[in-house]
């Protein structure tokens, strides 16, 4: 059971979190972890002390960058209709997985490492679209017969055809198509409307 922190030990614990996602991104997993603890504004001691691995930053950065994205479902949907929630949850869904492609090179051998990582983020997501689809449906904004792992799965195709950060645009026109096809107001393959 990890005990808490002080605030200012929160607030450059979060930081260091934020400049990692950032710089691993842009970077890569073999970043400066000296680099990353400079724009969190902290020493390197500072890094080492909550992270005294690279694999550990790596780790608590997936874990962190997949919490703030699954939250991020139930506060779009405080102040959006559902599908507009859904569309900007799938926009970030897709800056996550870019995230998530800087620190490709080291995640495969953390996740098989770290027990339960792997199936915490998938029943997290899994989480997160099976909260957006159930508003959406309910409000009469979705097709009913839309499975959460399905979207998954369209929205990480969506990531890797759209490729790298300079293609982003491509990732946005393709998830206005998957959220076309998730509207109510078609009928399904089976049942044409």
């Amino acid at each position: 059971m990890q005990r808490s922190l002080r605030a200012d030990a929160r607030a450059n614990h979060d930081r260091l979190l934020e400049a990692a996602a950032r710089t691993f991104a842009q970077q890569g997993a073999d970043a400066s972890l000296k680099a990353i603890a400079a724009e969190a504004g902290v020493g390197i001691g500072t890094l080492y002390r909550r992270f005294p691995t690279r694999e550990d930053l790596i780790e608590a950065t997936y874990r962190n960058e997949t919490d703030r994205l699954c939250a991020s479902a139930r506060e779009l949907l405080a102040d959006r209709a559902p599908l507009a929630a859904l569309r900007e949850w799938a926009e970030a869904f897709v800056d996550y997985m870019l995230t998530k492609q800087g620190m490709a090179d080291a995640l495969p051998a953390i996740l098989a490492a770290r027990e339960g990582l792997r199936q915490h983020s998938r029943d997290a997501l899994g989480g997160a679209v099976a909260t957006l689809l159930e508003a959406g449906t309910a409000a009469g904004q979705v097709r009913e017969d839309t499975e959460p792992n399905d979207v998954l799965m369209a929205l990480g195709g969506i990531t890797l055809i759209s490729g790298h950060e300079h293609q982003r645009d491509l990732a946005s026109r393709l998830i206005v198509l998957l959220l076309d096809g998730l509207a109510a107001s078609h009928g399904t393959a089976a049942d044409p409307a």
